[in-house]
């Protein structure tokens, strides 16, 4: 008995065209079909998107038409048809999943812990987007902080992976280090872990309808406007974290700070339809594009996948708790599981109209 599956597909050449497909999904021999109970949309799924063909993302989980991507999300997933051993109904998972109703899996090495997608077309691309994690056996996980944990983990993980890197290269000899998109999730999380080391200045650039909220924040030392990029001190050596990946913007810094640009990492895409290009002679370190799954493999082998897992949940337990207290919330939960609202507020992320203080929870 199989179960009717909605998922929301987007033209790969035209982002903002988009719409819903129903299929019938059923567990086959060693598969089991898990319901994606609800799953976080933030900038980081539009950058997904937007580098769907660069980084592989369309690759796990195909459309069922040409020239159609499914965008991946993070979210929880409960099994709802299973004949895999080890895994029964009702089993609930923290994960990848497809902006969907239900995934199909093929699960291999399953454990109390959890299990990974074992199907062919995921091999290629990074293990780290391929694990479950049983909720049961999470060390991150809280039942009361699901919202939190969809929003923020994914994002966190990689903010971990930005202020670990810099640290562990000295910060490439900067003084500061400018985030742009200040106002998005991962850019105030690394802030955050930035500002505890207390190593370097933490300058956040944004948009000035985004001051308030990024100063309110209190996670960097200094806020800028994108147009106030002249203001800064040119004579400091800076480390640049490019959230936004806005050919403009990046370009503005690096003639500002010449041979001061000591290192250029490019993260995001919140600016995905502004100008993206980087001209190849830009004074300063050359753009680097950064990969969490890189930095995680090597702290992994480093220390220990114990000890690598440990230290992140102790990051991630003591800046939830700061990001979501009662007395001043960095952001507000919004939930939808209606398909045209959803839709709406799809379009609203990729637009970058939604408020910094939202934070989506969709079902289907």
């Amino acid at each position: 008995m199989g179960v009717l599956a909605k998922t929301f597909i987007v033209k790969k050449n035209d982002l903002k065209s988009g719409k819903f497909v129903e299929s019938e999904l059923a567990a086959k021999d060693g598969g089991a079909i898990l319901q994606v109970d609800h799953f976080a949309l933030t900038a980081n799924n539009i950058t997904y998107a937007v580098a769907g063909d660069m980084m592989q993302y369309w690759n796990f989980f195909p459309a069922p038409e040409d020239g159609y991507g499914i965008v991946p999300v993070w979210g929880f997933g409960t099994v709802v048809d299973s004949k895999v051993e080890g895994l029964s109904f009702g089993d609930r998972f923290y994960g990848y999943f497809p902006f969907a109703s239900h995934v199909a899996v093929e699960p291999v090495r399953v454990s109390a812990g959890g299990f990974s997608d074992g199907a062919a077309h995921r091999q290629p691309m990074a293990a780290v987007y391929n694990n479950y994690t049983r909720t049961t056996a999470d060390p991150l996980y809280d039942e009361k902080t699901e919202a939190e944990q969809m929003l923020l983990r994914p994002l966190f993980t990689t903010s971990f992976a930005i202020d670990d890197m810099l640290d562990d290269n000295g910060y490439f000899g900067a003084k500061a280090v400018i985030l742009t998109s200040a106002s998005s999730k991962t850019a105030y999380a690394a802030a955050y872990l930035l500002k505890k080391r207390k190593g370097v200045e933490v300058i956040g650039l944004t948009s000035r309808g985004n001051m308030m909220f990024v100063k309110r924040l209190g996670c960097y030392d200094r806020v800028v406007a994108y147009d106030d990029i002249a203001s800064l001190d040119a004579g400091v050596p800076v480390a640049v974290v490019d959230m936004a990946g806005n050919g403009n913007v990046r370009s503005s810094l690096h003639h500002h700070y010449g041979d001061n640009l000591k290192y250029d990492l490019g993260v995001g895409i919140t600016n995905w339809d502004a100008e993206r290009g980087t001209p190849a002679d830009l004074p300063g370190a050359k753009p680097t594009m950064f990969f969490a799954p890189t930095q995680i493999a090597k702290r992994s082998k480093e220390w220990g996948a114990a000890v690598f897992g440990e230290k992140l949940a102790a990051a991630w337990h003591d800046f939830v708790a700061h990001a979501s207290d009662p007395a001043s919330p960095w952001f507000r939960v919004i939930r939808e599981r209606r398909a045209s609202d959803v839709q709406k507020l799809y379009l609203e992320t990729l637009a970058g109209k939604t408020p910094p203080m939202d934070g989506l929870i969709l079902s289907l």
